[in-house]
């Protein structure tokens, strides 16, 4: 049985994504003794300012054409997918270069909102020019099962950014500027690998097709709002807790999120080899397949919610040993984030029958509703219980999420949930 498993290529795709993923997120970590001792806390800010201007962009620039190359990969008898990739790359270019515009006329109002310096917004644009170029490629290898090379891409990709970052900040004092800098190189640097990968690979194709940007754009400009919900999900908690707690609160929450989202770690991990796995069942349209996968499904929501469990029983007084005293709150807020990950690591898990059925427009109306939910529950949460509030509401909004998509990919796309459970042929 186990010998079995561990030669499941969905089994051996996940423990790649996980293990890079590990040493992806890990890197940074060992990195701050470095750069905190070489920026200050504005140097902070104006980093911090940079990743949210980045993240706001990236769903206007982008609008999701890697995940329409992921899908439409498997339609790949009924187009030329090379030219429907050559297509997306083309909108990517237009859509940054109207960006651009809109933030040079705009720059001294976004300036003065985040007060990240005007000469110094074309960063944000390139930055997440280059993320997505790379994204396409990434989204090729994961359809195409190709786990390893997806992580390693992405593992040199953080070794040169950091390299560069202690590099520019610490060798030749840049500040700020060269934190930025090291990230922004590094992703222009592999952008233009991932380019002549795609290029040397005939996986693009010039040939401008109009059809192509119709599907892609219908594909993706549903999914601004959705992409957006999660950039607010995200900046909300924090956010209420430093002005209605205080800055030091946040730092003690910020932490316990670090540890409870290891659950999300595993998840989008498992998630990245689940779903080309999944796309090819769902083709055969076969009633006992779909059984297969609901009950897989089913299992799977109970081991997330264990493992989650489990985290938060056992964060607690490990957190006492390896954090100093002015964090050993920050164990609180470690169950509440689990639980909140692992009803997103089952959002996952439901929401990729509504990509395969390309009703993107009705996730992106659910998914911004669960946004503005999540504005209204950590405001009154917060104002009642303080900064754990904040963590119980980014529970519940996980919770309702799932819910509400569960609902809506059970009526776009039928799958035998209910005879899986009730155990009916």
């Amino acid at each position: 049985m186990l010998k079995k498993l561990t030669q499941n290529s969905l089994f051996q795709d996940t423990g790649i994504y996980t293990i890079t993923s590990i040493i992806n997120a890990g890197i940074p970590f060992l990195l701050l003794p470095i750069l905190t001792r070489y920026l200050s806390p504005e140097d902070y800010g104006l980093i911090s300012m940079f990743a949210l201007l980045v993240s706001f962009v990236s769903p206007f620039i982008g609008i999701s054409i890697n995940g329409a190359i992921s899908r439409q990969y498997f339609n790949r008898e009924d187009l030329n997918i090379w030219e429907y990739v050559f297509n997306c790359l083309l909108i990517l270019a237009i859509n940054s270069i109207i960006t651009f515009l809109i933030f040079v006329n705009f720059s001294r109002l976004i300036t003065k909102v985040t007060s990240f310096p005007e000469q110094s917004l074309w960063m944000v644009i390139v930055f997440a020019f280059s993320q997505i170029v790379i994204n396409v490629l990434l989204s090729l290898w994961q359809v195409q099962k190709k786990a390893l090379y997806y992580g390693m891409f992405n593992n040199f990709k953080t070794l040169i950014n950091l390299g560069l970052s202690i590099l520019l900040v610490v060798i030749f004092g840049f500040g700020w500027k060269g934190r930025i800098y090291g990230q922004l190189w590094a992703v222009i640097i592999f952008s233009i690998i991932a380019l002549a990968i795609i290029i040397k690979n005939g996986w693009i194709k010039v040939s401008f097709k109009k059809r192509y940007v119709y599907h892609a754009l219908l594909f993706g400009v549903p999914l601004i709002p959705h992409a957006l919900s999660g950039t607010i999900i995200s900046m909300t908690d924090r956010i209420f807790i430093t002005n209605m707690v205080g800055l030091a609160a946040t730092g003690v929450y910020t932490v316990g999120y670090q540890i409870g989202s290891v659950i999300d770690l595993i998840t989008s991990s498992f998630n990245n080899a689940y779903v080309p796995w999944l796309f090819e069942r769902l083709k055969r349209n076969n009633h006992e397949t779909n059984k297969k996968i609901v009950t897989f499904t089913y299992g799977y929501f109970i081991g997330i919610i264990i493992l989650a469990l489990i985290l938060g029983i056992v964060a607690p007084p490990l957190l006492k040993v390896f954090l100093g005293k002015s964090f050993n709150d920050s164990s609180a807020y470690v169950i509440w984030i689990a639980a909140g990950y692992a009803f997103n690591g089952m959002y996952l898990m439901v929401v990729n029958y509504i990509f395969y059925s390309q009703k993107n427009s009705l996730l992106a109306m659910v998914t911004f509703l669960t946004a503005l939910i999540n504005i209204v529950l950590n405001y009154f949460f917060v104002r009642n219980f303080g900064a754990i509030g904040a963590a119980q509401a980014t529970t519940l909004v996980f919770f309702t999420k799932f819910i509400m998509v569960w609902i809506l990919s059970a009526k776009v796309h039928k799958m035998p949930w209910k005879d899986v459970l009730l155990r009916r042929d």
